[in-house]
Order: structure tokens, then C-alpha cells, then sequence
């Protein structure tokens, strides 16, 4: 209407009503998704105690993001407030599932067990939560998506494909990638710290013992 309408001088379109109500249901969706996410990022923290695992979980969502981004596009190419809460749904299934996978490293590894063990052990017994999870969440809402432009759905619909977009390429790039992040930024940053621990260790020995013999 912008580009197309050329309204007289002294007269301007004001947008209300449905559309209003909906524009600012989407802002305060975002927003407060925004705020659940800080809140989420500081609660990880307070549970591992750690900025590297507490991140290494929420990298989750962009995984989960990037189906549902896609499934939107493929269909019907809106981001309306049933696509928000499908997105925000989607986020606490991802977040799930990394949480499984980290604490479940986080006990191995309290066990003793080396980091090459605890990464390999804990992904692949932790496998078959995270594809439960998800095929659960994505049968149950199956029905759903095949019911396109049928009366009653225009709510169900938008909710429905986004979520199982994003269990599409959440669950096989947290299979994948969550356990090669763990491995690198956090069991490696462990093995450098003993690495460096014992190497300092004799010098210090050696300083000792050289102001002893002096």
C-alpha cells in the first residue's frame, strides 16, 4: 500500500485491529523469549558452574533455529504469533536435550572415566533419549502439518511446521556436533590445563631444589 497508494496531502493509513492486536502479540513474544533465554543461559550456569557448558547447551538453538527458519519458508512463508510459540517450544526441546547430553558427560566424567571415553560413552547412551524425544514431539504433531488450509488450523498449522523443522535438523546436528564442541572447548580446555600443570610442576620442583642445594 506504501509503494502503491499515493494518498492526498494531509491523509495517512493507520493499521488496527486484527492486525494491531497481532503485531504486538509477535513484539511481546520476542521479547519475552529474549528474556527466557538470558534467564535460561543463567541458570545453566548456576547448575554447571561453568560459561563453556552452560554455552555449549544453548548451542542448541541455532541448530533448531535453522529447521524452523527452512519449514517456514517451504510453506507458507509467515512468521505469525503460532510460528513464535513453535519456536519457543522448540528452544525448551532443544535445550532438553543438550542438557541429557552435558550432565550426562559432566557424571561420567565425576566417575573418573578419560575425556575420550566420557564423550564417546555419553553420546552414544544418551542417543537413543535425544531420538525419543524427538520422534515423539514429531509424530504427535504429524497430524497436524498434513492438515493445511483446513478450517481450525491456523493456528495448529504454523505451530506444528516449525517445530518439526527444527526437530528435522536439531536432533541429528546435537548427535553430531554437541559431542565434537564438548570435546573440543571443554574437555580440551581441561587437558591443557593438566598439560600445563605438569609441566610447571617439575620446574618448580627443580627451582625448589636448586635454592635448597644453594
Amino acid at each position: 500500500l506504501d509503494r502503491q497508494v499515493v494518498l492526498p496531502q494531509g491523509y495517512f493509513l493507520v493499521y488496527g485491529g486484527q492486525f494491531e492486536q497481532q503485531a504486538r502479540a509477535a513484539k511481546q513474544l520476542v521479547s519475552i523469549g529474549g528474556v527466557s533465554v538470558v534467564a535460561i543461559f543463567l541458570l545453566l550456569f548456576l547448575a554447571f558452574a561453568s560459561l563453556r557448558s552452560a554455552a555449549l547447551v544453548l548451542s542448541n538453538l541455532p541448530l533448531a533455529a535453522i529447521g524452523g527458519i527452512f519449514a517456514v519458508y517451504l510453506t507458507n512463508k509467515t512468521i505469525s504469533v503460532a510460528s513464535i510459540v513453535g519456536f519457543i517450544t522448540l528452544f525448551g526441546i532443544a535445550t532438553r536435550n543438550g542438557i541429557m547430553m552435558v550432565t550426562h558427560y559432566l557424571h561420567l566424567r565425576s566417575e573418573g572415566k578419560p575425556w575420550d571415553e566420557v564423550v564417546w560413552q555419553g553420546s552414544m547412551e544418551r542417543l537413543n533419549p535425544v531420538l525419543m524425544t524427538a520422534f515423539v514431539a514429531s509424530i504427535g504433531l504429524i497430524p497436524l502439518a498434513l492438515r493445511a488450509g483446513q478450517p481450525g488450523t491456523e493456528l495448529q498449522y504454523p505451530l506444528a511446521v516449525v517445530i518439526l523443522g527444527g526437530m528435522a535438523t536439531a536432533t541429528p546436528l546435537t548427535l553430531l556436533l554437541i559431542p565434537a564442541l564438548y570435546s573440543r572447548f571443554v574437555a580440551g580446555r581441561e587437558r591443557e590445563k593438566i598439560l600445563t600443570n605438569s609441566a610447571s610442576a617439575p620446574a618448580a620442583q627443580s627451582d625448589s631444589d636448586w635454592v635448597t642445594t644453594s
